[in-house]
């Protein structure tokens, strides 16, 4: 079956592209979600038109995107955890850390856009890329350090006892 897309979809295509899909997808995953459109005559003129809408917007929200990024360039994450003997950290450093850290120092972020596929359970400075937009990615230096050292933070999440 042929759709045209309404919107990005990964691995599949972008906005305004016709694709040929499987019918089952198209019925049961595309167009329910309308993420698609019967690839008819009239529904390409209207994503035509939605087309030309969406570029525009898309151009802004990239712009707002990268304007971020260049702000979180320049910030330096410092994370306090509590050490072992041997360098392991209790507990870890997750991406809900990262970004509760972030929203302290003023930026919103959502932690599903921080590419952390593991928790990081060792001190020391880890990138970690956070996708703004689907074509801005930063990379962010997350220093995670003994709790007490010289210049580390408290601890967001440890309760003052």
């Amino acid at each position: 079956m042929e759709v045209i897309l309404r919107t990005h979809v990964e691995h599949l295509g972008n906005r305004g592209e016709l694709v040929k899909v499987a019918d089952g997808y198209a019925r049961n995953y595309l167009l329910p979600r309308k993420l698609a459109l019967p690839a008819t005559e009239g529904n390409r003129k209207h994503v035509e038109r939605e087309k030309k809408i969406m570029e525009s917007r898309e151009s802004e929200e990239k712009g707002k995107a990268e304007a971020m990024a260049s702000r979180l360039r320049t910030v330096d994450i410092t994370i306090a955890r509590r050490v072992g003997d041997t360098e392991q950290l209790y507990g870890s450093v997750t991406s809900g850390d990262i970004a509760d850290y972030l929203k302290a120092q003023g930026f919103e972020v959502d932690r599903r856009k921080l590419i952390l596929p593991d928790a990081i359970k060792v001190i020391g400075v880890h990138d970690v890329p956070l996708k703004l937009h689907r074509e801005v990615t930063v990379a962010l230096k997350v220093n995670v350090v003994r709790e007490g050292a010289p210049g580390a933070a408290p601890p967001a999440s440890v309760p003052a006892v």
